[in-house]
Order: structure tokens, then sequence, then C-alpha cells
């Protein structure tokens, strides 16, 4: 019984010590003044982007931080759309639709022009409808 006696003060003695110094610790940082001003935090509203709480989590937390803006040495815009596509874009925006040879039973059908078939269609249905 006196075993247990001594075990238990010396346990106290050395969770006090402990204390002691993890508060002097605590008081010595208090009063230093602090290196870097913290930002205040912005408060954003969570959007639901899907079902799934992770991962609406994870996209909610990369809108809110903004770095991929401007990923790859700046933000994109259309003036940048070349960078994107590898080239391709410019080529794309200035180029006349290629013409396929009419002698391919496809390009004929592809390349034929519906406008009379579809108006001939749509007077159909008027009359249906007119009944």
């Amino acid at each position: 019984m006196k075993k247990k006696k001594n075990i238990k003060t010396i346990i106290r003695q050395i969770v006090r010590e402990e204390v002691a110094m993890a508060i002097k610790e605590v008081v010595t940082e208090l009063k230093q003044p602090t290196q870097s001003k913290s930002q205040p935090k912005k408060i954003v509203e969570k959007k639901s982007f899907t079902k799934n709480s992770i991962l609406n989590d994870v996209l909610n937390e990369t809108a809110q931080d903004g770095d991929w803006k401007t990923m790859g040495g700046g933000e994109f815009t259309s003036d940048r759309m070349n960078e994107l596509v590898g080239g391709q874009y410019g080529d794309m925006m200035n180029q006349q639709p290629q013409q396929v040879p009419s002698s391919d039973p496809m390009s004929q059908f592809l390349n034929k022009d519906y406008s009379q078939v579809l108006e001939k269609s749509i007077e159909k249905s008027k009359n249906k409808i007119g009944r």
C-alpha cells in the first residue's frame, strides 16, 4: 500500500513538472510578437458538385484555392487556345472546310442539300396538325 502511494506521488510530481514546462512554453510563445500576419480566410459557400461528399470537399477546396486559374504561366483565354490544343485551333479557325471528292457515295450523302426535304416534312407535319 505504501508503494502505491509513493508511485502516485511520483506520478503527480512528474505530471506537475511537465504541465509547468508546457505552460512556460505557451506563455513565452504568447509574449513573443508574431512573425507573420495571418490573413483572414474567406468564407465561401460550399457548392454541391456531386452526390459524393469527399469529391465535393476536394472540388470546393480546389475552387477556393484558385491556383488552377494560372496554371501554365497565365490564365487561359480564347487568345491562348492555340497553345491548349497544340496549334490546331488556329488552323481550324483559318481554314475553309475541306471538300470530299464527290465520287464517294458517303460524301455525296453528307454533302447533299437537304433543305427541300426538310421543308416538305415541315409542310406535311403542319397539315397533319391542322386536320
